[in-house]
């Protein structure tokens, strides 16, 4: 069939138009819309229960979980005959409010995917662990089994009270209930059991279990780590020689160790980081890797092994971020790092 010039112009339009068209439903695929509303069939007479006459989105999806994923964190009561209503869904089970455990979105919750692992809730400059044991139900609410509230949003990470404690939040500050966090997923590949009784202070406690990772939070500009202090020279009290070249480094040279994730087999060795705190930022060289694996032996002067976000600092490290001995943040502190 021949076309003239005009019935080309116009397929080429129409073409065009679905292109677009598609290109913007594509768009909006990725974004994690309410797939529907869920209308209260009466009014309860609670602060946080579901409105007669209010309908609420409901949703199956969460935003893409990332290195430091954005969302509210709020508070529940996960022991039996209080306001969180039945047992967890993971386990079947009530939780003492003085366990760190956390019930996820319905998208983030994955049917289960995520039940028993660890996540990093990370605000008011601390980071806690927390065991995920419960969905935070984003399509189903208003109900007796949802103790009348409506659906979960569906950026919700619904925490036990110790868990605000652990982020320093009371029940009297104006956060308390409703804030903002980031989180990510870097869990537990095992548990380290100390082998005895060890006197120092640092050292492994008997009988007690260490979390082992092999991973680390995602590396930004401003990747957000725990500073600590270790002694680099030979005959310190940091072990062996640095991993990386095999030699002491005088704690007066800015050197750092990182955790096994970040340290990532060796390949940032040699290269510098920007460590940032306290109004200044400072230089220093990867020589080591903070084992987060492995320790409790001699070879890691038995203490256990790195958490996961730790940059190792030698003492220079520490006096170029203007931070002495007798400061009361000397040898654990927040900062932010990013490749130099």
């Amino acid at each position: 069939m021949a076309f003239g010039v005009g019935s080309i112009l116009l397929l080429v339009m129409l073409s065009s138009l679905v292109a677009s068209s598609a290109a913007r439903f594509s768009k909006i695929q990725d974004v994690c819309q309410p797939f529907g509303e869920l209308h209260a069939p009466g009014g309860h007479s609670c602060d946080e229960c579901c409105k007669e006459g209010e309908s609420y989105p409901q949703y199956e999806c969460s935003p893409q979980v990332t290195g430091a994923t954005k969302a509210i964190l709020t508070v529940n009561d996960f022991e039996e005959g209080g306001d969180g209503g039945g047992p967890s869904e993971c386990d079947n089970q009530y939780h003492d409010n003085s366990e760190p455990v956390v019930a996820l979105s319905t998208g983030w919750y994955a049917k289960g995917s995520r039940c028993g692992k660890f996540v990093r809730i990370s605000a008011n400059g601390r980071t806690v662990s927390a065991k995920v044991v419960d969905e935070c139900d984003s399509v189903n609410g208003c109900d007796k089994e949802h103790a009348f509230e409506p659906p979960c949003l569906n950026n919700i990470v619904d925490a036990s009270p110790v868990v605000w404690k652990k982020l320093g939040v009371s029940q009297d500050d104006d956060d308390y209930g409703y804030m903002k966090i980031t989180w990510d997923v870097c869990n537990p590949s095992g548990e380290l059991h100390s082998p005895g009784r060890l006197s120092c202070d640092e050292c492994c406690k008997e009988g007690e279990s260490y979390p082992q990772y092999e991973c680390s939070p995602q590396v930004t500009g401003e990747t957000i780590a725990i500073l600590t202090v270790n002694d680099f020279e030979e005959g310190g009290y940091g072990g062996g020689p640095s991993e990386c070249d095999n030699q002491y480094h005088d704690n007066s040279e800015p050197v750092v160790a990182l955790s096994t994730g970040w340290y990532a087999k060796g390949s940032r060795c040699g290269n510098f980081v920007r460590i940032s705190a306290n109004g200044r930022t400072v230089s220093a060289k990867v020589v080591d890797e903070c084992d987060s694996v492995n320790g409790c032996d001699k070879e890691h002067t038995f203490e256990p092994p790195c958490l996961n976000n730790i940059v190792d600092a030698s003492p220079a490290v520490w006096k170029a971020l203007g931070i002495s001995q007798d400061d009361g943040d000397y040898g654990y502190m927040k900062i932010t790092w990013a490749m130099g």
